[in-house]
């Protein structure tokens, strides 16, 4: 009786090693909600982005575009993400043609733009469809969840750490604004 159990006792701990050792990349993620449940192609390279990386984080989505009267934002977004990206903060850019022909450019202008003139880190993707027929799935439930359509460059959308609760701010609200940033701040002290 002894021996079996020394058996069983060295056969839980070697399980238990093994389970400790396993690298984090390779433990369950957290579930990715629906609205997630996207990819699109990173803007300086077309690399494929899942948007389920930013599962449990606060998201905020904005079409951009290189030549409007809002362009200026891009620093003031760089700014929130600098101050909260370590807090759970991820801000995504979605360059848009939709609005004035204000985002004519190729991927290369557009990130020499975004990465060179406003020293952006936060992740950008690929020209998009952000309004109309074309608009793509990810904005197509944006727009069924908050009843806002993008008017115009620069509109955002805020979303919870849950990935349901979701927030539009018109192109106006500037990323300082204490609209903007106090919703910010609730949403990164919700838990995920």
């Amino acid at each position: 009786m002894s021996t079996l159990r020394h058996l069983l006792l060295a056969a839980l701990t070697a399980s238990a090693v093994t389970l400790m050792s396993i690298p984090a990349a390779a433990q369950p993620a957290a579930a990715c909600p629906a609205l997630l449940q996207h990819q699109f192609p990173r803007l300086q390279d077309d690399a494929p982005q899942s948007l389920c990386q930013y599962a449990g984080k606060v998201v905020l989505v904005v079409n951009t575009a290189s030549y409007c009267g809002y362009t200026r934002q891009y620093e003031g977004l760089e700014a929130l993400y600098a101050r909260y990206r370590t807090r759970g903060l991820v801000i995504l850019g979605f360059p848009s043609n939709n609005f004035g022909q204000q985002e004519p450019g190729s991927a290369k202008q557009i990130a020499d733009l975004c990465f060179n003139t406003y020293g952006v880190e936060f992740p950008m993707f690929a020209k998009t469809e952000v309004v109309g027929p074309q608009r793509n799935a990810f904005y197509t439930q944006l727009l069924q969840a908050t009843q806002a359509a993008p008017q115009w460059n620069f509109h955002k959308y805020l979303i919870g750490r849950d990935g349901r609760t979701v927030t539009s701010f018109p192109s106006a609200v500037e990323p300082q604004s204490p609209p903007l940033v106090s919703a910010i701040e609730a949403a990164l002290r919700q838990k995920p």
